[in-house]
């Protein structure tokens, strides 16, 4: 078997800076200030997207030497989907803690709205960390390790789907838009590429990281959600008849080819992860349902649109440049490497 190349995790690294300085001014336009702790999601993800893409790459490659005895081989859309899922798994016991410091130390400085729940000690909208540091050190303190990996499952049903709805559409669309012969996209294709992915990846996990954003967020200043299906419950209960959402799988037709092939795939995946979060409500719902008519049904659904659609807009729209730069930095990168690899041992 083909042994684990490293240039793929420090690409995957050189990416996840790019990626970072591209989109963290849209990410942070949803919680807080502009610009707000960059430096933490600087170190933090782009450790995380070497791990992504160096598992993704060298499972893929591991999975064509397998299959096909060459691990060069041009990988099948069964073998991206399953290194897809495979970074989608490993990433979250990384990015968990990630993402619950990062939006912990974006939400503590937000104001609080709501009445008649049971306050922590610490006054709503005066500091409780101090910086990145601080903050994981007070939720080991105060949670242990379950309150560090708090929302992962969410996040795991945010990342898996995620990550199939990323890698796999850039290589798709990658490959329709290169020039018959060429042996490498050039830089447009990659970034083009990328964007779409981005965009259709954001597009699929949004209703789950509706559900990921409020559980992390939960217990700055109250603890209100025992778990991911408590939350997705909370969440449509209280939020279904008067969110007003603005939920728009149409963002993404601008950057679609001629053939709808992307957007048919995109629209595929978007319809799956909205299912997912109607079934899971359906589940839980479903004796209640058996006495209510049609009507009342289709708008439970419309509902609980309403609520895990938030923020699609933002999401698709920073999910464009923020993913062309993350595949721009490291598809130039490794390109780089390789060359420097091939000068010095000929």
């Amino acid at each position: 078997m083909g042994s684990v190349q490293l240039q793929d995790f420090v690409a995957g690294l050189v990416g996840g800076i790019a990626n970072v300085v591209a989109g963290h001014p849209l990410d942070t336009i949803k919680l807080a200030g502009f610009f707000k702790g960059m430096s933490f999601p600087l170190v933090s993800i782009g450790i995380y997207s070497s791990v992504v893409f160096g598992v993704f790459s060298n499972t893929q490659r591991f999975l064509s030497q397998l299959r096909h005895g060459d691990p060069a081989a041009a990988p099948s859309l069964t073998d991206m989907t399953l290194a897809s899922v495979v970074a989608g798994v490993i990433s979250v016991g990384i990015g968990t803690p990630v993402e619950l410091v990062k939006i912990r130390l974006q939400m503590q400085t937000q104001p609080y709205t709501k009445a008649n729940v049971k306050l922590n000690s610490t006054a709503p909208g005066s500091p409780v960390y101090r910086g990145p540091i601080h903050c994981l050190r007070t939720i080991l303190q105060k949670e242990g390790i379950p309150g560090v990996y708090r929302g992962n499952i969410a996040m795991l049903l945010r990342d898996v789907p995620g990550y199939c709805a990323y890698f796999v559409p850039y290589a798709m669309f990658c490959d329709w838009i290169t020039p018959h012969g060429s042996i490498s996209p050039n830089l447009f294709s990659i970034w083009l590429a990328g964007g779409v992915a981005g965009a259709v990846s954001w597009a699929v996990s949004t209703p789950m990281d509706v559900v990921k954003s409020r559980l992390q967020a939960d217990g700055v200043y109250l603890n209100q959600y025992k778990g991911t299906l408590d939350c997705m419950l909370q969440s449509y209960q209280n939020e279904g008849l008067k969110v007003k959402t603005k939920c728009f799988p149409l963002t993404l037709v601008p950057i679609v080819d001629s053939s709808g092939t992307v957007l048919a795939l995109g629209m595929c995946l978007i319809t799956l992860s909205n299912a997912l979060v109607e079934l899971i409500l359906l589940l839980h719902y479903l004796p209640s349902f058996c006495t209510k008519s049609i009507y009342s049904y289709a708008l439970t659904l419309l509902h609980s649109q309403q609520v895990f659609c938030r923020g699609l807009l933002v999401n698709t729209v920073r999910g464009f440049p923020s993913s062309a730069a993350m595949f721009l930095g490291y598809e130039l990168s490794l390109k780089a490497m390789k060359r420097c690899q091939t000068e010095t041992n000929p």
